[in-house]
Order: structure tokens, then C-alpha cells, then sequence
């Protein structure tokens, strides 16, 4: 299906920090005042589309910030890799557990800051915009709102207590920072505004794929409950899994390694990706937000492989370890549909490649750099590959429907089984244990990994030095949340660091 980009808007709202003026200093292409500007229901639609752009950041702004990616290397499943462990030495150090408040992934604070000030400007002038229809306002508050509880969402589980506010900020610039606990609070109880505001659609109509959901809503409210482990809301998280299920609107698909195709972006099983295009793409290393594709397929591609008709050559980062490809049953679909063995398809092909620092000779087959991956650019070919980044699929509203039916004592296994048939699975546990490892299979490569490990209270014993070939650390509890970044600490001197 093609993909549908929400594009730079003539808006062009930069947010640099979140505690400083310039975290609110806007530009635009007019000489109107900025309270005078959204006077349009069009220069509304424009400030949405701004609140979207953000995502597209987390995969290259001045750092490689891919989400599936930073997470998955701070699990057990994929490594860092890369030429040494001096390339790209913050990736290196979030994967070893030891970064430091100047070596830390800062960007992605300043990336999910901006998006949250983006949010906040609808939230601002949206409903005095005369001539707009009161349900298209309130449509847009809903995106808005889940929007921001998005980015909220990723500097919570990172970060954890954080800077919070709902509506922009005005001289000195200054705001709370929140426990951990609290910004949850913040969070949840915005989407259940929006849940009761009642106005999003389950899916988007064809041509809207990538604008919020009620079912993405959904999802991201099971996951930062499940993530919080908040049995208040269980119950309640368990509902929404099933309205999903019972709308019939999404199914899981038959080919597991087709969901990863430029063919398979927005399939039935797909309930929200962030976009990404390579057709007419332009963006560039000096213009890493302008429009087009990601860099992550280059990253995670195979170093100086030829005589592949597959895949194009890469860099090597986030190489898979040979123990997730063989915790899968030979039958499972979803290990050679997710990792390429390169052993086997170098038999088969008559490829080959030049490993690099912490090789396996297994690749994320995912988003791997596929030959024609970036068809169609007009900028950087190694910035505008269009594979989409899956956030949540139909499969993950099954097992966390699974899991949080047997969390409340109840029977999760017909969803659980559902995804294991897709699979081919041999698999016949339906403890919460084997719930959590049906995940582990499921969402390899996929960012889920990590926090499930962390929110099962399981992540101390899998994540020791002595589990991994290179690490020397082992995480523990302190390694929850990550170091703030000192240019933050450095503007607002009110701000109270981690102790990681």
C-alpha cells in the first residue's frame, strides 16, 4: 500500500530544549504574530501536521535515535556492532549500561520535547479558530493530546522523572519535574480524556494511514500500564484489548517475513507505523529533518556484502545474537522471517561480507538495507530508505490481552493461541512466564524486549556481564532510568539528576 507522508508544514516550530526560552521560540512563514497566525482552519491542519514530524526524528537527528534500535541494544537480543567500540560510542555505552550525563542519547530528550511543544500549540489556538467545525477541533485535541502522550511515554520509561507540563511555556521557562509516578499519572489520564471524548476513529481511512487511532491509543495505554505494572487499571487496559480485537478491524497476516516488505507497510495486522518514504526523498545529514526516509536500514545493513541480488550493504550496527535466533522452534516462521542467517543464505546465494566489531553472522531482517530500499531518492541515498517503523501490531493487542487476562486470574489463552498458530509455533505453555517469551519471540528487533524485561522484574538476572560476550556491567535497578543530559541540568539548575 503507499505509504502516506505527513510532511514539514509551512509551520516550522523548532524546539530545542525543554527548559530554556528557546524551547519556545517559534518561526513561521509569515510576519503575523504568533497569536494571530492560526486564524485558519488550513494553519490549523498545518500545526498538526507539525506535531506529527517529530516522529521521523528518532531515527537520525545529528544521532542515530532509531527507537526499536536504542532500545533493542540495551536488551539481549541485539548487539551494538558497528566498525569498534568506538563507533558511535553512545550507542556503545547505552548498550554496556554506562552512560554518562554528557554521553547519553540527549537527543531524543530534545526531540520528544518538541513534539510535546508542537502538541501543546494546537491544544492552545485550536479552538479559536472561527469557521471550524466543532468535531474536526475536537478530532484535532484528540490527536494532539494522545500525540503528546507519546512523547511523553518515551522520556517516562527513559528518563523517568521529567520536566512536565501541558501547555507551553512562558517566561522564565522553567517547569516541574515530575516523579516517575507522577508523569505515569499524566499520561494515562490524558488518554482516558481523550477515550471519553469519543472521536477517534478505530482505524484510519485508507489515504490517513499514520494519523492517531483509538486502537493506537489503545496500545499505548496497555503499555504504559503493563509498563507501570498498575493493577488499578488492568482491568480497564484489558477491555480496550478486547475492543480492538472485537472490532474486527485488524487480523494478523499469513506471511510473517511480509510484514517487513515496502508491500507490507500499513497490512491488516498493522495498527500504527511512523512513515517513512524514499520515493522523491530529500532529506540530507545537514537537513536531517527535512522530508523523506530513514538511515536505519544502512545502520543495521551487512557490511561490505556482495554478490547478494538482496540486500544492499550496510554498517553493521544491531547485529543479532545467535541466542534469539535459536530460542525458535525449526517450524517458527518468524525466525528466519525476522533474521537473516547469513550462513545459510551465503549457501545459498554465493553471497558474502566483511564482519565487523561484535559480529554473529545474524541480521535483523526487518529493517535491513533491501536493493531498492531507497528507490527513487533525490537527496542522500544513505538517509531515505522508506521501510516504515512498525510501532504496534494486531499481534501485540493478542498477547497483551493474554497477559493481562491472566494477570487478573483469568483465561488469556485463546489470544495467546492465536498468535502461535500464526507462527507455527510448537510452543504450549500459558503461564505468565511463557506469555512474556511468546513477546520475546514475536517483537525481536521490535524495541520490546528491554521494557519487558525491566517491567517483569526479570531484567537483573537476564542482563548480567556474565549473560554477553561483551559487556562488563550487568544492569540493575539504578540502570532504569538514563543520566540527564547535562545541557539540560546545565540550563535549569532546578532539575535533579538520575543516580545511574
Amino acid at each position: 500500500m503507499k505509504k502516506i507522508l505527513l510532511a514539514l508544514s509551512a509551520l516550522s516550530i523548532m524546539a530545542l530544549s525543554s527548559c530554556t526560552e528557546e524551547f519556545v521560540t517559534p518561526q513561521h512563514n509569515s510576519s503575523e504574530p504568533l497569536d494571530e497566525y492560526f486564524n485558519t482552519e488550513a494553519r490549523m491542519f498545518q500545526s498538526l501536521v507539525a506535531a506529527y514530524d517529530p516522529l521521523e526524528w528518532f531515527d537520525y537527528f545529528y544521532q542515530y535515535d532509531a527507537l526499536h534500535l536504542i532500545y533493542d541494544i540495551m536488551g539481549d537480543d541485539i548487539n551494538a556492532g558497528g566498525s569498534n567500540e568506538g563507533d558511535q560510542p553512545i550507542i556503545v555505552k547505552t548498550h554496556f549500561y554506562t552512560a554518562t550525563s554528557t554521553d547519553v542519547c540527549n537527543q531524543m530528550w530534545t526531540i520528544a520535547y518538541s513534539g510535546i511543544n508542537r502538541c501543546c500549540i494546537v491544544l492552545e489556538y485550536v479552538d479559536g479558530v472561527e469557521g471550524m467545525s466543532e468535531a474536526t477541533k475536537q478530532l484535532y485535541k484528540a490527536e494532539a493530546t494522545v500525540l503528546k502522550a507519546y512523547y511523553y511515554n518515551i522520556l517516562w520509561k527513559l528518563w523517568g522523572n521529567v520536566p512536565y507540563y501541558d501547555k507551553n511555556l512562558t517566561s522564565p521557562y522553567f517547569t516541574e519535574q515530575l516523579s516517575h509516578d507522577a508523569v505515569y499519572e499524566k499520561i494515562v489520564s490524558n488518554l482516558e480524556d481523550v477515550f471519553a471524548m469519543n472521536v477517534l476513529p478505530m482505524k484510519a481511512d485508507g489515504g490517513s494511514e499514520g494519523r492517531v487511532t483509538l486502537a493506537m491509543a489503545y496500545m499505548l495505554y496497555a503499555e504504559a500500564v503493563m509498563y507501570q505494572n498498575d493493577e488499578s487499571r488492568f482491568s480497564k487496559a484489558l477491555a480496550y484489548m478486547k475492543e480492538i480485537i472485537s472490532s474486527g478491524q485488524y487480523r494478523l497476516v499469513d506471511d510473517f517475513g511480509g510484514i517487513w516488505e515496502e508491500s507490507g507497510e500499513w497490512n491488516s495486522e498493522s495498527i500504527w507505523e511512523i512513515n517513512f518514504i524514499s520515493e522523491g526523498a530529500v532529506r540530507d545529514w545537514g537537513s536531517p529533518i527535512a522530508t523523506g526516509g530513514q538511515v536505519t536500514s544502512i545502520l543495521t545493513g551487512i557490511p561490505a556484502i556482495k554478490n547478494s541480488p538482496d540486500y544492499q550493504e550496510g554498517w553493521g550496527f544491531g547485529t543479532v545474537r545467535a541466542a534469539a535466533y535459536n530460542m525458535y522452534d525449526d517450524t517458527d516462521i518468524r525466525r528466519d522471517g525476522g533474521i537473516l542467517n547469513f550462513e545459510e543464505y551465503a549457501a545459498a546465494s554465493g553471497a558474502s561480507y566483511t564482519p565487523r566489531w561484535e559480529d554473529t553472522g545474524f541480521f535483523l531482517k526487518k529493517y535491513i538495507a533491501r536493493v531498492g530500499g531507497n528507490h527513487g531518492y533525490l537527496a542522500d541515498p544513505n538517509l531515505n530508505y522508506g521501510n516504515n517503523e512498525r510501532i504496534y501490531r494486531y499481534s501485540e493487542t493478542l498477547l497483551n490481552a493474554a497477559e493481562l487476562a491472566v494477570r487478573l486470574g483469568q483465561d488469556g489463552t485463546q489470544w495467546l493461541k492465536q498468535v502461535r498458530d500464526r507462527a507455527k509455533s510448537k510452543d504450549t505453555g500459558t503461564s505468565l512466564d511463557d506469555i512474556i517469551e511468546e513477546r520475546h519471540k514475536e517483537f525481536v528487533g521490535e524495541g520490546k524486549r528491554y521494557w519487558d524485561l525491566v517491567r517483569t522484574g526479570k531484567a537483573a538476572t537476564v542482563l548480567t556481564a556474565s549473560n554477553h560476550e561483551y559487556r562488563t556491567v550487568s544492569w540493575t535497578e539504578s540502570k532504569k532510568y538514563w543520566p540527564i543530559p547535562q545541557s539540560e541540568l546545565d540550563k535549569d539548575p532546578n532539575l535533579v539528576q538520575n543516580n545511574y
